[in-house]
């Protein structure tokens, strides 16, 4: 059975990533732990030492999250009926982010999905700091859902690598099992830096394809430039459902690409938004 995270705020960018996951596990046997935090607006030192002021006010913020939990899981049972599906409702005096770790490592979740929770605009979508901070500290994969995004079974998955990380079939039995249950293709796109892929690439790339076999995929080699562009690129090109990247702490995804390049990314990310955390071993 999996265990899914998923955050929210009552808001619908967070409504619409909780369907997006019941939608997208709607075959398997899942826990949804519907989670939320709260501070108080008026959280001062005198609410923590208890100032007969205060006293109180954390119920009040408790009772209020818990009411909005169950309201929000009777309406997706009422929406969705799926018996394989359980909702369990979280609720904390916490930080988001700090919340989502602890709770992913408490319950040994196999993924959180949540949404951008980032400003939108006429053609432009931003990843809040929320979610970044997740991507980068998750111990389990995250998938960002953009606003307003209807579902669409993942058929066309887009891979980029740079061929620099010692994959291991663990680290992307996630990304197999999906691949594997929607009948999907996984697109793996290469920027070419201009020279031919060194041995260690190579052996990557041998390794990667192992651990694909038996899925269909299609390895791409672009030419040298941006890896946001050539992203873009493709996505102008072919249809993609879901992009997803592992994240790798040595080699450029750290220094190029987890810092700047998810927040450039997600000015143009119109679709589901998946990172892998790093193997210890990478």
């Amino acid at each position: 059975m999996k265990r899914i995270i998923l955050p929210t705020d009552f808001s619908d960018n967070a409504y619409n990533a909780i369907c997006y996951a019941i939608n997208l596990f709607k075959e398997e046997e899942c826990t949804f732990y519907l989670l939320h935090t709260y501070t108080p607006a008026i959280y001062q030192a005198e609410y923590v030492l208890h100032s007969p002021g205060q006293i109180g006010l954390g119920d009040i913020y408790q009772e209020n999250s818990l009411t909005q939990l169950n309201d929000l899981k009777k309406q997706l049972i009422a929406e969705f009926n799926n018996k394989k599906h359980t909702f369990m409702v979280h609720s904390a005096f916490n930080t988001l982010v700090d919340e989502i770790m602890e709770t992913s490592k408490n319950e040994n979740a196999d993924m959180v999905i949540m949404g951008t929770q980032g400003a939108t605009g006429a053609k432009e979508i931003l990843i809040g700091t929320n979610t970044v901070h997740v991507i980068k500290n998750a111990c389990c994969p995250v998938i960002a859902i953009p606003p307003n995004f209807k579902y669409e079974t993942p058929k066309e998955i887009l891979f980029p690598t740079d061929l620099e990380i010692d994959f291991q079939e663990e680290q992307l039995k996630v990304l197999e099992s999906l691949a594997k249950q929607h009948i999907s293709r996984i697109d793996v796109l290469h920027v070419s830096t201009g020279y031919d892929l060194n041995e260690e690439q190579l052996k990557n790339k041998t390794k990667l394809e192992g651990i694909f076999g038996r899925i269909a995929h299609l390895y791409h080699e672009v030419p040298n430039q941006e890896i946001i562009t050539a992203i873009n690129n493709f996505q102008q090109k072919n249809k993609v459902n879901l992009l997803v990247m592992i994240q790798n702490r040595h080699t450029f995804f750290e220094r190029l690409f987890l810092e700047p390049v998810i927040k450039k990314l997600g000015f143009h990310v119109s679709i589901p938004f998946m990172v892998i955390p790093p193997h210890k071993n990478n």
